[in-house]
Order: C-alpha cells, then sequence, then structure tokens
C-alpha cells in the first residue's frame, strides 16, 4: 500500500459514527471536528503503514481514541452549569461566566447515514453526555465502544492496545461509576421522550410574546433554568419570574426558530432584536427537557457560534 492509495470514500463511510464517538468522548463538536479532521490527516500520512493486521475501522478508531485520549489529558472535565453549582440565591443579571471550554455544547445531526443501532440517541442526551465526562478518559473510550457502539470486548481491546480482561476491568469499573453518579442535570434529565409539540408551541408563544405569567406557568413547581456559559442558574417558578421581569428588556422581542439537537431531539434557536434595529440576531439555543407535559429544565446555550454549526441564518427579520 502507499499513500496515494488512501481511500477517502471508505474514510467517508465511517466519519459520521467517528464523530459521534469523538463528540461523546470529548462533549464539544468543535473538539470533536478538530479530533476527525486529525485522525483523517493522521489516516492519510500512515496509509503506507497499515498491514491489514486488523480492520480498517479498528485501525482508524485506535488513532481517533489516541487523539481523544491526549486531548482529555490536557484538558479539564466538560460540565453544565446545574452540575456545578447550586441554584442562585439572588436573583440579579448574570455576570460570572466560565471559558467555552468548561461546557457541555449540543450537536446537530452526525451527517451522512451513521450505523443507527450504533448510534442510540439516548446516549446522546446532554445528561448522558455529562455523566460521561466524569470517567476516566480510557474508561469512557471502553463504555462509548462497548455499551453504545456494542462492540466486542476483543475489538475494543484492539483498538485501545488492552488485553480483554483490562478491557472488561475497565467497564466494569466504568458502569459502576455511571450507577454511582448523582448529578443535578441527570435528575433534571427528560423524563418524557421529548417535549410534547403542543408545550413547545406554547413555550414559543408565551416567550415570543413576553408574557411571564403565561411562560412561568408552564414551568414545574421545581423547574428550572441554566445558561451557560454563565454560572448561575434559576429554580422555581419565584425566581423564574423574578428573572424574566430583570431581563424582560433583553428578551422582549426575541423569535424562535425550530431545531433539533443530539440526535433529533427538538430544540429553539432564539434571535433577539439586534443593536442596529433592523433584524434579530443570534442568541441561544433552548434545550427543554419535560415530565409529565410540565417543563423540567431550559438549558439555554448561549454561545452563537453553534447557530453556524447547527446551518441557522445570521440574522432573521422581525
Amino acid at each position: 500500500m502507499n499513500e496515494t492509495a488512501f481511500d477517502e470514500p471508505l474514510f467517508a463511510s465511517l466519519k459520521p459514527g467517528l464523530t459521534s464517538f469523538c463528540y461523546r468522548m470529548l462533549g464539544s463538536m468543535d473538539d470533536a471536528d478538530d479530533a476527525v479532521q486529525e485522525t483523517s490527516i493522521r489516516v492519510w500520512q500512515s496509509w503506507s503503514t497499515f498491514r491489514q493486521d486488523s480492520s480498517f475501522k479498528t485501525w482508524v478508531y485506535r488513532i481517533a481514541s489516541n487523539l481523544c485520549l491526549d486531548k482529555l489529558r490536557q484538558s479539564k472535565r466538560r460540565a453544565l452549569p446545574v452540575d456545578l453549582f447550586d441554584p442562585a440565591v439572588t436573583i440579579v443579571e448574570p455576570r460570572d461566566t466560565l471559558p467555552d471550554s468548561a461546557w457541555i455544547w449540543p450537536s446537530p445531526d452526525f451527517g451522512g447515514n451513521p450505523e443507527d443501532r450504533l448510534v442510540r440517541r439516548e446516549t446522546l442526551q446532554l445528561c448522558f453526555i455529562a455523566l460521561l465526562q466524569t470517567l476516566p478518559p480510557r474508561q469512557r473510550a471502553v463504555l462509548i465502544l462497548k455499551d453504545v457502539f456494542e462492540w466486542s470486548s476483543k475489538q475494543i481491546a484492539e483498538t485501545l492496545a488492552m488485553s480483554p480482561a483490562a478491557v472488561n476491568s475497565a467497564l466494569q469499573r466504568a458502569r459502576e461509576t455511571m450507577d454511582r453518579a448523582q448529578l443535578r442535570s441527570d435528575e433534571l434529565s427528560s423524563m418524557d421522550v421529548q417535549p410534547e409539540q403542543q408545550l413547545l408551541s406554547r413555550y414559543v408563544e408565551a416567550f415570543e410574546q413576553f408574557d411571564i405569567a403565561a411562560l412561568v406557568a408552564l414551568f414545574h413547581e421545581e423547574g428550572c433554568m441554566s445558561m451557560p456559559p454563565f454560572e448561575m442558574w434559576i429554580r422555581g417558578k419565584e425566581d423564574l419570574s423574578a428573572f424574566y421581569s430583570l431581563t424582560r428588556w433583553h428578551c422582549e422581542g426575541s423569535r424562535f426558530v425550530p431545531i433539533t439537537v443530539n440526535g433529533g431531539y427538538p430544540a429553539l434557536a432564539q434571535y433577539m432584536p439586534g443593536k442596529e434595529g433592523s433584524g434579530l440576531v443570534p442568541w441561544g439555543i433552548h434545550v427543554i427537557e419535560t415530565k409529565e407535559n410540565q417543563i423540567l429544565h431550559v438549558q439555554n446555550f448561549i454561545h452563537t457560534p453553534l447557530f453556524s454549526r447547527f446551518g441557522l441564518p445570521e440574522r432573521i427579520d422581525q
């Protein structure tokens, strides 16, 4: 084999699943895309060394896994605000933030036709991504390849340069850690499969009219809202009402565009009035988790680069 024989279509066929693996490992689509791009470069550069002692897929995932493990050695754990801080005691405009690298961000579809049975939707829920980040990197890789991608212990061992016994041991420890983890985001995760369309429509109507009473009435008694990159998050109807009243000047006049995130989960892209006075500009991606047809948690991801990643326009008409 030589570099000129590099099979680009074969690599392209692996890319959707590879991207979903890297996203689960790293908690960020930006990082996942970087890892996949670097993987493609290394595969091309090393093509002549591929001796077919393992499958092409295993070889590619070995390269991607090593890249992810290297990235994770140099970074802190990504998380969601509700897992790092207690709810706000005093309702003020949020000010304190953490860098983008501190947070888990939602993902769009990975494109192409990933092997659906290997990319199970529930393992793309934001609370599951947050749980994964609590695992040591190698255990994380083992658990994803085994419990999400349903690989054999032998194939995982070949990919991660471990013995099958070490794979099984790491898997057991990873599962135990996941079972013990008591993240608040897991408690607040979607108790319903997905929000009822009627509830989403009522949320859109109340927010776009900025009818605070109607908006807060949609929340569960213990409902909450978080806004990464801000550390602050709010819990309870009284505090939500106070927060919406305080931020009316900022959000009034907003409009929503429906999208899907993390494997097809319904979400809303919020556009707010621009400073120039003409048109609406990107603000946040609202991911709404519900319980018994009430809102349990609104995660408003305030990160405008997400809009271009989701293929959304830079501006919409008022």
